[in-house]
């Protein structure tokens, strides 16, 4: 039943999840660039520590957890992630100086709200889990459990900064909203026939925030709506005058670009950007057309920033596509029709779209395919009415729960 379901614990969905990397709160913005480039994560978790002062070697310490006292109050205050530096190498004063932008803390990219990420026990109900996601929580970080004899092997192994370890030598994975919707949609039987009803008639569509942009209007008056859209775990549509849905800038496709995306952001328009970041690469014509401006307006220091990463590390763009199987590539490319689909190759600004009287679970199918936490909601006509997200799907489980309970 739903309501057992519900009753389990979140380290049931923690199996096999792997331990999060970490910066501390002491750290700037550029250890941060360097980190996420590095690894290829797409965000990467930020905790208040006193790792520096654990002087006394791992190896010497009590593996039921002896560590030094100043470790045994670690939070993880926030995560980060290339949108994030994007967005923050966007603000006027730090497009003039983008280098020594980024030696700034990286506090400067945590927001001010504390609730997006949230620390949860193990033995937590999926329900819990569930309530702070509709507090407003996107990331949850759980405790790993681990058997002694694995966390003695693990601790020999581990440096005394080893990133991956606090609070007396645990690991910790985040818990996120698409994994609570995964699990649930892998037991969406037990919530009929809810899950087969319209989303028009479920009340998960919003049509009252929505954040839009026009095609011809500056990319960088979307700034604060792809900031907003962050913290929603929502999108920025673009639209055409009649308000059709021409396209998106995702944060999700933001996030597989690099720190370059933000001189096409500030001189690009929205449709130019969103062409931008599309899948391939930026076009030659654009990328030009970006230096040229930056000249323009005297940009100078965006412009190296620009030269220095040029080449075939100017984005990665093919990180993105080899997060998909060739067969989710094929299904999400939209012919000329709202709603269409055509198997030609898939363009990431193409947002995904349903219809009002789509059910829950096809929608929450089309958005675990895409890899994406919302869908847009469209008339036939293609006219943008509306988004439902991961959080208005979930909240809809938890109502149901009520029902059953």
């Amino acid at each position: 039943m739903a309501v057992t379901l519900l009753s389990n614990e979140v380290l049931d969905l923690c199996l096999g999840k792997p331990a999060l990397r970490s910066l501390s709160v002491t750290d700037t913005v550029a250890d941060a660039l360097c980190v996420l480039k590095r690894l290829g994560d797409s965000c990467i978790s930020v905790w208040s520590c006193h790792h520096s002062s654990e002087s006394v070697d791992s190896t010497n310490r009590n593996v039921e957890g002896g560590a030094a006292a100043a470790a045994a109050d670690c939070q993880c205050i926030g995560k980060v992630c290339m949108v994030d530096i994007i967005c923050f190498i966007c603000q006027p004063e730090n497009l003039l100086s983008p280098a020594q932008a980024l030696q700034s803390p990286i506090s400067v990219l945590i927001p001010k709200t504390s609730l997006l990420v949230r620390h949860l026990d193990p033995n937590a109900r999926l329900l819990d889990a569930i309530d702070l996601i509709l507090e407003g929580a996107q990331n949850l970080v759980i405790p790993i459990p681990e058997p002694k004899s694995g966390r003695k092997k693990l601790l020999e192994k581990k440096s005394s900064l080893d990133p991956t370890f606090h609070n007396n030598d645990r690991r910790y994975c985040w818990l996120t909203q698409e994994d609570v919707i995964r699990y649930l949609l892998n037991s969406i039987g037990l919530f009929s026939p809810t899950h087969s009803e319209p989303i028009n008639s479920l009340g998960v569509i919003d049509t009252k925030n929505l954040l839009t942009v026009n095609y011809d209007d500056p990319a960088s008056s979307a700034l604060s709506l792809i900031e907003e859209s962050l913290i929603r775990q929502s999108s920025v549509a673009i639209v055409n005058p009649e308000g059709q849905l021409i396209g998106e800038i995702s944060p999700f496709h933001l996030n597989s670009c690099n720190e370059t995306a933000a001189a096409a952001m500030a001189t690009l328009s929205a449709g130019d950007l969103m062409a931008y970041i599309d899948c391939g690469g930026p076009p030659d014509d654009l990328v030009q057309l970006v230096k040229e401006r930056l000249e323009e307006q005297n940009l100078m220091g965006t412009l190296e920033l620009m030269e220095e990463e040029s080449g075939p590390s100017l984005t990665s763009w093919s990180s993105f596509t080899s997060t998909s199987s060739d067969e989710d590539g094929l299904s999400s490319g939209k012919n000329g029709k709202h709603g269409g689909y055509s198997a030609r190759v898939v363009r990431r600004s193409e947002g995904t779209v349903c219809y009002p009287w789509s059910s829950l679970v096809a929608v929450m199918i089309q958005a675990l395919a895409h890899r994406v936490s919302y869908v847009w909601v469209v008339d036939e006509d293609g006219t943008l009415t509306g988004i439902v997200t991961f959080s208005a799907m979930l909240k809809v489980f938890r109502e149901h729960f009520k029902v059953m309970g």
